[in-house]
């Protein structure tokens, strides 16, 4: 018993010494007497009692609790101060109280216009959905299956200025694109089997017999391999789908490799993989590829995929016209530093703007280009000179040719297309077509064109 006590009373006295006592705001160090600490800050709360306890001015208050935590920091404007200082004056409270309210009512006011904002933009999303659930059921069942008599009606022309729906948009580029290769399915196979077959001979024996079918050298039959791969990785890069191993890889690949044999007098050219990614993303492959290989053999697309130099400048000579025409300020502004159309123009219609917009802008302007033709492509351009005219005419010649290269990522569809409709492809009453006419029989006319592309 004896031991079993004495055990206990010696257990005791380290267990008083090591316990951690406690202060107002903290703990108290470990090397410290608790003992000591006690008495100490027993003995400063009693000094604050007494300070607390002095008898205050007339126009002091007492605050009951001294332990308080308002609801937000706002809310501190409004709590009266602890009771060891000075009382708020009347006229400083009443000032404060103002000044709270002030707030809270430009935080409702926030809120009134965050709230009406989003009511705003979750209608214009409902009518935007109905806007198109329509449009789907008249294409569906008005437009598509009378194609042929509707296709040119005022009302068909409107829709298509709107925006084709995207669940009828493949439907409706394959009829306005044609046909007038009469490629089909089973020709594309059999496109797409001789580049799969070219491919493996080309990567095992080099085989000289493959290359002279096509007309061309192994050297250049692998450039065009080794380019259509790398610049398919570098189709869409941010949707990742058309890189390796992402949903679209093969079908983009197999479009160009089978191109590649069907035209191998074109070849393969940097900006075609955005054009075919565009149809893939809206076509069946086999009806991608029929869309692909049309469209690539309209004049103003052959003329550039196939550098036809005197071509593209009397392409370049009759945009010029319609530029001086409608942008009469910003042309002069080109002109007096040297900006030629070549340095901005040949990547636009290269890719027919999928590279240079958003991908859903680019569709609706793919939409309009199926609709109107070439002309398009070229009014789309004055479109964009129009919408940023101001900011232009306030650069010089690099910084307008890297704006130009690289446009705003932030682009509205309804600002663009409503510069696109102050645009007026007409010139002293010859439209589009008569002033690229004119300019091809007047072969002088090109020497004022790019000299870029003289060189």
């Amino acid at each position: 018993c004896r031991s079993l006590f004495a055990k206990k009373l010696k257990d005791s006295v380290p267990l008083e010494q090591n316990t951690q006592g406690w202060k107002l705001f903290g703990r108290i160090p470990a090397k410290e007497s608790p003992l000591k600490e006690f008495k100490n800050a027993h003995q400063e709360y009693e000094e604050r009692s007494r300070r607390v306890q002095k008898p205050l001015s007339p126009n002091q208050s007492v605050r009951k609790n001294l332990d308080f935590e308002p609801l937000s920091t706002t809310a501190l404007i409004l709590e009266d101060r602890p009771a060891n200082l000075p009382a708020k004056p009347a006229e400083e409270a009443q000032k404060h109280r103002q000044q709270y309210e002030e707030m809270v009512a430009q935080v409702k006011k926030r809120e009134q216009k965050d709230a009406q904002r989003r009511r705003k933009l979750l209608e214009d999303r409902c009518k935007l959905e109905e806007t198109i659930g329509n449009a789907v059921v008249t294409w569906n069942n008005e437009i598509l299956p009378n194609w042929e008599a509707m296709c040119h009606s005022r009302k068909v022309r409107d829709l298509w200025w709107q925006g084709i729906p995207p669940s009828v948009r493949g439907k409706v580029w394959s009829l306005a694109i044609g046909n007038d290769l009469n490629i089909t399915h089973e020709l594309y196979d059999i496109c797409l089997t001789r580049a799969k077959d070219k491919c493996r001979s080309l990567s095992t024996a080099h085989s000289d017999v493959d290359s002279e079918d096509l007309g061309l050298s192994v050297a250049d039959r692998e450039a065009s391999l080794e380019l259509i791969k790398l610049d398919i990785s570098r189709t869409f890069p941010n949707l990742c789908i058309f890189q390796q191993g992402g949903p679209y890889y093969d079908e983009l690949h197999s479009i160009l490799g089978a191109y590649t044999c069907y035209r191998p007098d074109v070849g393969y050219v940097q900006g075609m993989s955005f054009i075919a990614a565009v149809l893939i993303l809206n076509l069946d492959t086999a009806d991608a590829f029929i869309a692909f290989a049309n469209l690539l053999n309209k004049p103003c697309q052959m003329a550039f995929f196939r550098v036809d130099h005197g071509l593209m400048l009397k392409y370049f000579a009759a945009f010029e016209v319609f530029f001086e025409e409608n942008l009469p300020r910003l042309f002069a502004h080109f002109k007096r530093n040297n900006l030629t159309p070549d340095i901005y123009l040949i990547d636009w219609i290269f890719t027919l703007y999928s590279k240079s917009f958003p991908l859903d802008l680019a569709c609706r302007v793919w939409d309009v280009f199926c609709r109107d033709g070439e002309e398009f492509l070229f009014r789309t351009a004055l479109g964009i000179l129009k919408l940023y005219e101001d900011i232009l005419t306030q650069l010089d010649f690099i910084h307008m040719a890297q704006f130009l290269t690289k446009l705003p990522e932030d682009m509205s569809s309804e600002d663009l297309f409503g510069a696109i409709a102050a645009i007026q492809l007409q010139s002293r009453n010859k439209k589009w077509s008569q002033v690229l006419s004119a300019l091809q029989k007047d072969t002088r006319e090109v020497d004022k064109g790019s000299p870029a592309l003289k060189r």
